[in-house]
């Protein structure tokens, strides 16, 4: 029998994209710019460190189905933006710490 949490949960992890390699001029604005060709963008994050909030370099964008995920994966996964080459994948759960 298939757990109807688990498989809602990995629905929506695959629909949730990990966006790294980010040029720090990047904002959750221009983050969801970029990722709304490809789908309707439910929410889009960059995040930044908590004492100097200075951007990390990395986020997360949610999208709301896995085709636009797919899309946005293929399209924008080593492509460049203000001269980095960022990296577009499947967000993974976060691990206990």
């Amino acid at each position: 029998m298939v757990d109807p949490v688990q498989s809602s949960k990995e629905t929506y992890m695959a629909s949730k994209l990990y966006v790294g390699n980010l040029p720090y001029s990047v904002d959750d604005d221009k983050l969801g710019e970029l990722f709304k060709e490809y789908g309707t963008v439910v929410s889009a994050v960059v995040i930044s460190d908590k004492y100097t909030q200075r951007s990390k370099g990395f986020g997360f964008v949610e999208l709301s189905n896995d085709d636009e995920a797919k899309a946005a994966i293929d399209a924008l996964n080593e492509s460049e933006v203000d001269g980095r080459k960022i990296v577009v994948n499947v967000a993974r759960p976060r691990e206990e710490r």
